[in-house]
């Protein structure tokens, strides 16, 4: 792949997933910003429903190969488990920075934030052994 000619795999990876979170975050709630401006308050459930899946397909065109390369039974330097409290960490650090662009009113408490990290904590102990 020719980004990772240009930086590691473990780099390549983690970028890759900051662009997939992106996307996911518009494919799941994207469509309730578009129905509050009005944009799709009058499409059939199925047609956000593609809409969103439409978004959501940019998202594997990332989240695959970032897995694919940043997997260390694939040469990556990162185990599954790695990859996934990653992945989770990364979705929500990108769904707090859309929500607060996308969604007036939106604001972190530190409620939330303690939230954010139990379930970071979560993710991580079910994976210990």
């Amino acid at each position: 792949m020719i980004l990772t000619s240009i930086i590691s795999p473990g780099v390549a990876t983690v970028l890759m997933l900051l662009v997939s979170n992106v996307f996911m975050t518009l494919a799941w709630y994207g469509h309730l910003k578009l129905q509050s401006a009005g944009v799709s308050t009058n499409w059939p459930l199925w047609v956000v429903i593609l809409f969103s899946w439409g978004i959501a397909l940019c998202e594997y065109c990332f989240t695959v190969p970032a897995n694919r390369m940043g997997f260390e039974g694939n040469g990556g330097p990162y185990s599954l488990v790695q990859l996934k409290v990653m992945q989770e960490a990364i979705s929500l650090v990108i769904f707090t920075i859309v929500a607060a662009l996308m969604f007036q009113g939106f604001h972190i408490r530190w409620n939330h934030l303690l939230a954010f990290v139990l379930l970071i904590a979560a993710v991580y102990l079910v994976f210990m052994k």
